[in-house]
């Protein structure tokens, strides 16, 4: 395994890997904060946290085994040779695991607070049931040779389609309502800042070791910073310039009529005549 050949550029890069840590991780809390004082959803698309869920699932398999197992380590190091530097960092791995367990909160939420009459598409459940079957047959593949380098990075490769796709739905609800209203745009401004010192933690390894390997050899790190920023300038476009402060439309197919209350997907025990829906 490589060394680093400058000590300020190992400082540089732990320093924007644990800034995009901090920013990927605190991104979580501004839509979960906005959640519980509203007591309601309406506004976030579910469908972009049911893939979310997935996407960071998928991720923090990937991150962990390459991180944490010596084996696949060293099918990584026959493949792109033993002078490379592993591309996960310790970061890489908390983030992963903070971001599982703050998107199953926001999933919470979901179910307990009112929602209109929005629900998960068939599409989305559709997607998810596809992509874990297929993670499924691709285990058993990967069991008979060990071929666990192939096998992880499958899951780097859903994390990226999971990536790629999971915003779609939040920009097309936005566009709907003619607004961000319910849709935190702080999550935005700190996921923007997270994938850009990601990004340049890559790059500063890549200097430091006058390679470029890390940016193919984890290729799925550098789509997810490519591919935020992409969605997040969209999304920042939509709130500043395209529907600036712009509340949603009344729409019975988003939000229920004044003076009525939506019930929660689950059962309050403070309500016990409220039915599950």
């Amino acid at each position: 395994m490589a060394n680093w050949n400058s000590i300020p550029l190992k400082i540089t890069y732990e320093v924007l890997g644990w800034t995009a840590f901090v920013s990927w991780s605190i991104s979580f809390y501004p839509q979960v904060i906005l959640n519980f004082r509203r007591k309601s959803v309406v506004g976030l698309n579910f469908d972009f946290v049911v893939l979310n869920l997935t996407k960071h699932s998928s991720y923090l398999i990937y991150n962990a085994a390459l991180y944490f197992s010596s084996a696949i380590q060293k099918q990584y190091f026959e493949k792109y040779g033993q002078d490379q530097m592993i591309p996960v960092a310790a970061n890489d791995v908390a983030f992963s695991i903070h971001a599982v367990l703050l998107t199953a909160i926001t999933l919470f939420q979901i179910a307990i607070y009112e929602r209109g009459s929005q629900k998960v598409s068939k599409i989305t459940i559709g997607i998810v049931s596809a992509v874990w079957l297929f993670a499924a047959v691709c285990i058993f593949i990967a069991l008979p040779s060990h071929s666990w380098l192939w096998l992880i990075s499958i899951f780097n490769s859903i994390q990226v389609f999971m990536t790629v796709i999971k915003y779609i739905p939040q920009v097309f609800m936005n566009f709907a309502r003619k607004s961000t209203d319910g849709f935190s745009i702080g999550n935005i401004l700190l996921d923007f800042s997270g994938g850009v010192a990601n990004y340049g933690q890559m790059a500063v390894q890549s200097i430091d070791q006058d390679s470029w390997v890390n940016f193919y050899g984890n290729i799925g790190k550098t789509l997810l910073s490519l591919v935020s920023i992409f969605f997040d300038i969209i999304f920042i476009f939509q709130h500043y310039v395209i529907y600036p402060h712009k509340k949603a439309e009344v729409s019975s197919k988003l939000i229920v009529e004044e003076g009525s209350r939506t019930e929660p997907l689950v059962k309050s025990p403070d309500h016990p005549e409220l039915e599950n829906v």
